[in-house]
């Protein structure tokens, strides 16, 4: 006659010590508490049905699942097998429907395949699952969503001058739906009848602001309740032509505004090498205020929150302009570098010296053999594009008009 298991108490399940390997201790009726090297205590029911052993079910976690209601779901189990129904299939149809509603299997599939990616890439899927994806169609049934829903969903996000947003949004949808189909919780992918090209290309951003609009935005920013250093950020960054990450993360050590020079190192440049930006006398302005403004951190933009000397988000400028709510179509803050350059060419500057002030290859032979880094055309292109710039807000000096802002 086969030994009874001895039952379990608390006190026998705290007592449990981890080993090498993983190792199992029954309760009755076919409950398992598996406890695994790392210490882990997990639930299992191991059942037979029509004489036919199965894989064990798992319960959950010790202690969040209690004994008692790991017994409780032992029993009813047990009372399927008793019937001749599987748990297993019961399992399964319970989860699809918990899972029933986009936002339900988002959750699960971004704790399984996503949370234990790049910290950048889960923080990118997360973000657009948050602010897009769920409010417009978290609450549609899983079997449900077609490919014009997703469409529509893209269509949203290029409205607001961000086609490759839209287009990383499609891929999370087409990713997750992948998943699902896998998982049999659906049985087409909506996501994957979108062609990627009609939803944006590499070419997508083609806004350039006019002389008007570029007025208006930077008189709209100082005239706003934001942050003085933030408001300077955000005129620094339309007059130098940098890229955003370029200027958030800068240091004053790459500083020399005797000379007016900033010499951005290769690891914060896309194309991973050494840029020197020529400073106009705007901007050897605004960065001697921010000198004041910055106090003993050795980053123009320090952090406000922690105690740490660390500078501000990547995102930061953009929730800055985004609270103004300026009256711009389709405008985001790197539309600042196209503006400058298509003016500086309308204004007959030097093509290939605009290039470099964009730290832009220039390509071709002039790419292989001019050593030139055009110093001087770019020190006269970014003054006269500063004077541009200026002259766009108030028509003639606006340092008065910055100062009291």
């Amino acid at each position: 006659m086969p030994r009874q298991a001895t039952p379990l108490t608390d006190t026998k399940i705290k007592a449990l010590r981890p080993k090498l390997a993983r190792f199992r201790v029954s309760d009755t009726g076919g409950l398992l508490l598996e406890v695994m090297p790392s210490g882990s205590k997990v639930w299992r029911y191991r059942y037979q049905l029509h004489s036919v052993r199965y894989p064990a079910l798992t319960i959950g976690n010790y202690p969040e699942i209690s004994l008692a209601d790991a017994r409780k779901q032992r029993d009813e189990w047990a009372a399927l097998v008793a019937r001749g129904e599987s748990p297993r299939k019961a399992v399964a149809a319970s989860k699809v429907e918990k899972l029933n509603t986009i936002q339900a299997f988002a959750a699960e599939w971004f704790r399984e395949q996503i949370s234990d990616k790049s910290d950048s890439y889960s923080r990118n899927v997360e973000r657009v699952l948050n602010k897009d994806i769920f409010p417009k169609l978290g609450r549609v049934p899983l079997t449900e969503l077609t490919p014009g829903d997703v469409m529509a969903l893209c269509d949203h996000i290029k409205s607001r001058g961000s086609p490759k947003m839209a287009l990383f949004s499609r891929n999370v949808l087409k990713r997750m739906y992948d998943f699902a189909i896998a998982r049999q919780l659906a049985t087409s992918n909506p996501a994957a009848a979108l062609v990627a090209r009609f939803i944006a290309t590499e070419e997508s951003r083609t806004r350039v602001l006019t002389p008007s609009e570029i007025g208006f935005v930077l008189r709209s920013i100082y005239a706003s309740d934001i942050r003085r250093p933030l408001k300077l950020a955000l005129h620094l960054l339309l007059i130098t032509m940098v890229r955003k990450a370029e200027l958030t993360e800068a240091r004053w050590q790459e500083f020399n505004l005797e000379q007016g020079t900033w010499d951005v190192p290769a690891e914060r440049m896309k194309k991973d090498l050494p840029h020197r930006v020529y400073l106009s006398a705007q901007a050897v302005e605004l960065l001697q205020e921010l000198q004041k403004l910055s106090g003993r951190s050795e980053f123009l933009f320090p952090s406000s929150r922690g105690s740490d000397d660390r500078p501000i988000s990547k995102s930061t400028l953009n929730q800055a302009v985004r609270a103004l709510s300026l009256d711009v179509q389709h405008f985001v803050l790197h539309d600042f570098r196209r503006t400058a350059s298509t003016h500086l060419h309308e204004m007959g500057h030097s093509s290939d010296a605009i290039e470099k002030a964009l730290a832009h290859k220039v390509s071709g032979i002039k790419g292989v053999y001019n050593r030139a880094e055009y110093a001087e055309q770019r020190k006269q292109i970014l003054q006269a594009w500063a004077d541009f710039v200026q002259a766009q807000v108030a028509g003639a000096n606006v340092t008065p008009l910055l100062k009291r802002a």
